[in-house]
């Protein structure tokens, strides 16, 4: 790949967000779980969202949409930023009129609403997911952990987190091992940490969901992680 794919600059992570300023590179169409919202300070993105190619300086994306940036593009800031914690609109408006810089926007999320888990069973079983991750981690026993049965977890995930437990275990596990790669380890170890069968399988999840691979995708990247 050319220089195109590449991405580079600054990344402050934070437990339920993440903000990346520099270059971003092409990716492949994908749709992941994170909202988005980019912001071209400069010259403006060229993306395409649902396979419809736009141009523009200032894009929402919310979870779930299939998306991909066209051109390699510098002095952007891409915020992350999970549905589980934010809603869209909410997020949308605390970021409505900020100043496009890492500082402001770590300001304004920390000061932006989060959701509440209305239901404790889905906290039990977020909690007990993200305990097992450098495991096995099934359905059933997160059920198990939750108080409930394995249709009844089901129903709660497709109606309080909007994605199937499997789908949400392999955004973990991908959250996980992405921290655990900015922070210095190896992508080996960083597969086996979060719970991948192997780099391979990282390689292919990472690319699969955020349409980059790990060494375009991450290794331009210097993490500031935020408490």
């Amino acid at each position: 790949m050319s220089h195109e794919h590449e991405w580079k600059g600054q990344l402050w992570l934070g437990r339920d967000y993440g903000l990346v300023h520099g270059r971003l590179g092409r990716t492949a169409p994908h749709a992941h779980y994170a909202h988005q919202l980019i912001i071209a300070d400069g010259q403006p993105l060229q993306v395409s969202l649902d396979g419809i190619p736009q141009v523009t300086d200032r894009l929402f994306i919310g979870s779930l949409r299939n998306h991909a940036i066209m051109h390699g593009s510098d002095n952007v800031l891409c915020i992350y930023a999970e549905p589980l914690v934010f809603e869209a609109q909410a997020l949308q408006d605390c970021l409505a009129d900020v100043e496009p810089s890492l500082p402001a926007i770590a300001q304004a999320l920390l000061q932006c609403p989060r959701r509440p888990l209305t239901d404790p069973r889905i906290g039990r079983a977020l909690q007990a997911l993200d305990s097992l991750l450098a495991g096995k981690v099934s359905a059933l026993s997160l059920a198990a952990q939750a108080h409930v049965s394995l249709s009844q977890l089901e129903r709660l995930f497709a109606r309080q987190v909007g994605l199937p437990v499997r789908r949400l275990v392999l955004w973990r596990r991908l959250r996980l091992a992405m921290a655990l790669m900015l922070s210095g380890s190896k992508l080996t170890v960083a597969a086996h940490a979060a719970g991948f069968a192997d780099a391979a399988h990282l390689s292919r999840s990472l690319k699969n969901i955020f349409g980059v691979t790990a060494s375009h995708g991450l290794n331009g990247l210097h993490i500031h992680l935020l408490d």
